[in-house]
């Protein structure tokens, strides 16, 4: 005798359709759950990176795409739909646009990767082609000295404000620099150098620091680098460690809030905290007390890393220290020895 063996078929319509209708309030709010992950200078270079993409879109050929009614910037930020139709040639066109206008490589190259990233969101949320999507990633950013080539046959290399080469500053300087009067402002200012000096910070970074983030006792300092979402903590060095001492025994230093107190005309302290744009003016206006005009706080972190790596330190602790997510950058920092193998130890060769 046979037994068949039946089986019964749930209809799996309802769950068809909550799939789909899941999947489009998914898509609806992709882009805004990406961002609200990003600290907001992130968001910020983001939201800059699409306007260009926007206006290279819409920019009269030869130099742009010249599309009609091409997607706006805030468009790109928030809508999966504005991504449809965008191909790996428009990107590559986009790359060229940057150069061609003089952006430096490295800025190319992030904006490249933000562009890449909301395509990935884009192609996510369907409104972007898998296949193009593929394509889109294939298109590369420039290698240091595939860099180095480009800018040798370009008339442009540099836009905007930001300085080509850092203001020089040898030990002595800095020592001159580190001499602050012993007022609240001297004392504030004293420490704000010491972080600059000693500790790498990026201006972004140490105008984020609250009191809070100071621990005296244990001599650290705990703090937040946006760039590369990461916490960190450093052991203060001996002159970062007296100067947060001074400040905060003399009673400069706040009991909650942000650490560095911006200051009045006059120089007394207020109740509220330096932001990035006066910690600059600030660096600028004692830098040229001794005689380094034009010094800017990220010429003190390329002195940090300029010190550290020509006294040994290994590239992959100035990497971790400075909050570089790739050892390119601190590599920058390595002066090339005068002799090729100097440092390097084979032991007792017999």
């Amino acid at each position: 005798m046979t037994h068949e063996l039946t089986t019964t078929t749930p209809d799996r319509a309802p769950l068809a359709l909550a799939g789909r209708l899941a999947n489009g309030a998914a898509a609806r709010g992709l882009f805004a759950e990406y961002r609200e992950r990003k600290a907001e200078n992130t968001r910020r270079r983001h939201d800059n990176t699409l306007a260009l993409l926007a206006r290279c879109l819409g920019d009269p050929q030869p130099t742009g795409a010249g599309i009609p009614g091409a997607p706006s910037g805030p468009d790109l930020a928030r809508d999966p739909a504005a991504w449809a139709g965008l191909t790996w040639g428009l990107v590559a066109l986009f790359v060229r646009w940057l150069l061609a206008a003089g952006y430096a490589i490295g800025t190319v190259n992030g904006q490249l990767s933000t562009v890449k990233a909301y395509a990935r969101l884009a192609m996510q949320a369907g409104a972007l082609d898998r296949g193009e999507y593929g394509a889109i990633l294939a298109v590369k950013g420039y290698r240091h000295n595939e860099g180095k080539h480009v800018d040798e046959l370009r008339a442009v290399t540099r836009t905007g404000a930001k300085k080509a080469e850092p203001v020089p500053m040898t030990p002595a300087q800095a020592a001159e620099l580190r001499k602050q009067p012993d007022t609240p402002q001297g004392r504030r200012d004293a420490l704000m150098l010491a972080l600059l000096l000693d500790h790498g910070l990026r201006v972004g970074e140490l105008a984020g620091l609250q009191v809070t983030d100071l621990d005296l006792t244990a001599g650290e300092l705990r703090f937040y680098r946006p760039k590369v979402d990461k916490l960190q903590t450093h052991k203060l060095t001996t002159d970062a460690r007296r100067a947060a001492r001074a400040y905060s025994e003399a009673g400069d230093a706040p009991a909650m809030g942000p650490l560095l107190r911006a200051s009045q005309k006059g120089g007394a302290l207020t109740g509220a905290g330096m932001t990035e744009r006066a910690i600059t003016e600030r660096v600028r206006t004692l830098g040229a007390a001794v005689g380094l005009a034009g010094l800017s706080a990220h010429d003190l972190r390329h002195y940090w890393a300029t010190r550290a790596a020509r006294n040994g330190t290994p590239i992959d602790r100035l990497q971790d220290a400075g909050g570089w997510s790739s050892p390119a950058m601190p590599l920058r920092y390595v002066e090339a020895a005068k002799i090729a193998n100097q440092g390097v130890n084979l032991g007792d060769l017999v």
